[in-house]
């Protein structure tokens, strides 16, 4: 007598078989079939309605395990349910598979795309107080309020990021040349090298969400964690814990090999590199003479590293969620991943202002050419024509509790499986994250 069970994704084919005296639930070898000691399930009376019936003897259930695809996301309760569950407070319904970048492109007011040099000397006056305030804070406070300052000067260097962002976009000035100074010159306190950024950064816009080839978040390949034992623990805690700072790794391992850039890059990436050593070899042992190694941690590496959280938070919230899915070349649709695969997420207004509104990131998937003191009109346009297909959320700890315990391994079915399903055995880190992180959103 067989019945269907369905439990964690999987279904479940039963049927009773012979008695056994075992009181372990083991797997048969790799056949997908699982033996469950019949004494383990719900015992349900006879008289009761069901499939399994009560008996007396010692039995095993043997179990064929199915794979089960997510609930599909073009129904409304269930895209509720998984808005509370991840910590959204919409995810959008599935784009259709004829509208194109074009349509959504050519729904936007054409002022949103028009380029005003007063605002962006505004966005640098804001960026450059701000951070000078912040290394005033640094200089005066008492040690017990330094995390403070840190965390201030952090986010405003964060917004020198965003202009020399919006430098490589071409939609800071109307100046090109002057582009790509102001780039050079907002990157240099990051030590960040600008045209490699770029050339990685482009492709990440042409290319969002596709398996192998966006330069952002990649989900992990279980093949490779698999080849690599040793390195598994690493993984691990560079997905779980130390995600925040991730973008630290990224930033070493991408911009500064020049066999990853194509031939006709590499000038450009060569006079940038050359601008980010000069900085290095000119300013650090100007900090280090000025105020000793304890006044370069103060003042440089801790406002570098609170920079780098907000970089690696900011990325993996605008592309990352159980829901979305990276694709292959094949099955990948451009506005799906931009305009479906994009997180607008809401922060605090000092974040928003110090960060120059780089979260209202929708629109700037939509055209990179949108200079950011006009993206949010860009998403009122988008929430007024295209509304019911986006993805919105207001920073909470439930966003990013799932971000960091669930959307590890990549799987074709249910976009990630997290490490404590894959290697229960060594996600302590996953597990301690889930244990100690709030839940609340």
């Amino acid at each position: 007598m067989a019945c269907s069970v369905a439990d964690s994704g999987f279904l479940f084919l039963a049927s009773k078989k012979r008695s056994v005296h075992s009181t372990r639930i083991g797997q048969i070898a790799s056949t997908g079939t699982y033996c469950l000691k019949w004494e383990s399930l719900p015992q349900i009376s006879s008289k009761q309605k069901g499939c399994l019936i009560y008996s007396r003897k010692k039995n095993v259930i043997q179990a064929v395990a199915v794979p089960i695809a997510p609930a599909p996301l073009d129904s409304a309760e269930e895209r509720k349910r998984l808005s509370e569950k991840y910590g959204f407070r919409q995810i959008g319904e599935p784009l259709p598979d004829n509208v194109t970048m074009r349509d959504i492109a050519e729904s936007l007011p054409k002022k949103v795309f028009e380029i005003d040099d007063g605002k962006a000397l505004k966005s640098v006056l804001i960026s450059v107080t701000s951070y000078t305030l912040g290394l005033f804070m640094i200089a005066k406070a008492p040690w017990y309020l330094l995390p403070l300052a840190w965390a201030w000067t952090g986010t405003a260097v964060t917004g020198f990021f965003v202009i020399g962002h919006d430098c490589a976009h071409k939609s800071f000035s109307k100046n090109k040349l002057l582009e790509d100074i102001v780039g050079t010159l907002a990157f240099l306190p990051l030590i960040y090298p600008y045209e490699p950024w770029r050339f990685k950064h482009d492709r990440h816009h042409a290319k969002t969400n596709m398996l192998h080839e966006d330069t952002a978040w990649q989900p992990v390949w279980k093949e490779e964690f698999d080849s690599v034992p040793a390195l598994r623990k690493a993984i691990i805690l560079g997905y779980g814990p130390i995600r925040p700072w991730m973008s630290v790794a990224h930033w070493w391992l991408c911009h500064f090999n020049l066999s990853k850039f194509r031939p006709n890059e590499i000038d450009r990436v060569k006079i940038s590199l050359g601008c980010v050593f000069a900085f290095m070899a000119i300013g650090w042992p100007l900090i280090i003479w000025k105020t000793g190694i304890i006044g370069w941690i103060k003042f440089w590496l801790m406002p570098w590293l609170g920079y780098h959280f907000w970089m690696s938070t900011f990325t993996m919230v605008h592309h990352t969620a159980p829901h979305i899915p990276f694709k292959t070349s094949d099955e990948w649709n451009a506005a799906q991943a931009q305009l479906n695969g994009t997180v607008h997420c809401d922060y605090p207004s000092w974040i928003e202002v110090l960060c120059h509104d780089i979260n209202v990131h929708i629109p700037h998937h939509i055209s990179p050419r949108i200079p950011s003191y006009n993206l949010r009109a860009a998403h009122q346009s988008l929430q007024e024509n295209w509304g019911k297909y986006l993805n919105e959320a207001s920073w909470n700890w439930r966003l990013m509790k799932t971000i960091l315990t669930v959307c590890h391994v990549y799987d074709k079915e249910r976009n990630y499986v997290a490490f404590d399903e894959v290697v229960p055995e060594e996600a302590q880190p996953i597990t301690f994250l889930k244990k100690v992180m709030p839940d609340y959103a």
